[in-house]
């Protein structure tokens, strides 16, 4: 499942945001915001999908999509829970067409930063992307 992941979130760095990318094998500490959506496979698998970005990089992704310099915390939420929603929307339609293996998706929720500090990720993949870091983990519930 990880690999559908990253495969979407490098589709939308390409597609959507349009900026270079590479794959980062470790964390900088940044200050993370993080969003997750729930995966159930078709075999009844169920997976928590999570999507975190650094305030670089979605500060970044709010500029080209709302063209806000210096947005507030509360949009950047925003842009973080959309901006999971589609990499996990596009997970979905790879899994599809590339698997011939249908997942539901649930919502996009955020996770509060107490709650990050005691998260147990069994998979994670990081990509730097115009300065800043987006991670994308899965967690096998």
């Amino acid at each position: 499942m990880l690999p559908i992941l990253v495969e979407a979130a490098t589709n939308f760095c390409i597609h959507q945001i349009r900026l270079p990318y590479h794959l980062s094998p470790s964390s900088l500490k940044k200050r993370t915001l993080l969003a997750y959506i729930d995966v159930e496979t078709a075999e009844g698998e169920i997976h928590r999908a999570f999507i975190g970005c650094d305030e670089t990089l979605i500060q970044t992704i709010a500029s080209i999509f709302l063209g806000e310099e210096n947005s507030d915390e509360e949009t950047l939420v925003d842009m973080l829970l959309e901006t999971t929603n589609m990499i996990v929307g596009n997970a979905k339609v790879l899994a599809g067409e590339l698997y011939q293996t249908a997942i539901r998706i649930s919502t996009p929720l955020i996770v509060s930063q107490e709650e990050i500090e005691h998260l147990c990720i069994d998979e994670q993949q990081r990509i730097g992307v115009d300065g800043g870091e987006m991670m994308i983990g899965l967690q096998r519930l």
